[in-house]
């Protein structure tokens, strides 16, 4: 018998990356929650996407995984918001910590990284796992393959083997990047790729993992 699909919430989806996920998750026969601050804004941006439309802490309530693709500005007070609402679930955390004006710029946050900072908020009754940190949003509402790899991180191997699930529903090579705390690259590697993208002109520069696993199963870490 086949497993049903857990229900993603995505929380701040009324972005430009967030609904390219919902977009490509969609396609791939998952239900997905559009969550937002405003229960209007959930409703518009989920009608064209066939998705149901909640604000952020009802979406949290009903799903199975929750993605979050705000703003790192956004991302503490959203996270306080659903962090009861998320116990005993998983958390893809998609932040990158970038600070306006010099995005192109790498500038961590005391915690080391978005995500773990955004483990800090949740506790550990949330299980945050961090990907999709490298993914040009301009891709994924296209219908064809996304010339980029996805670096999972987290603590805890089940979690991150079912978010590379999703990452190759939507059409990406998911690859394990070990724990949390590696998140750091990954949120890194998004400012110079911000840098190159403006240097060379290019749309949404990604990444590859180049070479023939030999461990395929992920679990050398």
């Amino acid at each position: 018998m086949t497993a049903a699909k857990p229900t993603i919430a995505i929380l701040g989806g009324t972005g430009d990356l967030g609904g390219g996920l919902a977009v490509r998750w969609s396609r791939a026969g998952y239900k997905i929650i559009i969550g937002s601050r405003t229960l209007e804004k959930a409703l518009e941006a989920a009608k064209p996407l066939g998705a149901v439309g909640m604000d952020n802490a009802a979406a949290a309530r009903a799903c199975d995984i929750a993605v979050l693709t705000v703003p790192f500005a956004n991302q503490k007070a959203t996270l306080e918001g659903v962090r009861e609402a998320l116990a005993g679930k998983i958390l893809i955390d998609v932040t990158v910590p970038l600070v306006p004006p010099r995005v192109a710029r790498v500038q961590m946050p005391p915690e080391g990284c978005a995500a773990l900072a955004a483990q800090a908020v949740l506790g550990e009754n949330v299980t945050v796992v961090s990907a999709f940190q490298n993914v040009g949003a301009s891709h994924l509402r296209d219908d064809h393959p996304v010339d980029c790899d996805v670096l999972v991180c987290g603590d805890r191997l089940a979690a991150r083997e079912q978010v590379i699930e999703l990452v190759e529903a939507a059409g990406m090579k998911g690859w394990h990047a070990g724990p949390l705390a590696n998140s750091v690259a990954a949120e890194a590697l998004t400012s110079v790729l911000i840098g190159i993208n403006k240097r060379y002109q290019i749309e949404g520069a990604g990444l590859r993992i180049t070479g023939t696993p030999g461990n395929p199963s992920g679990k050398g870490d």
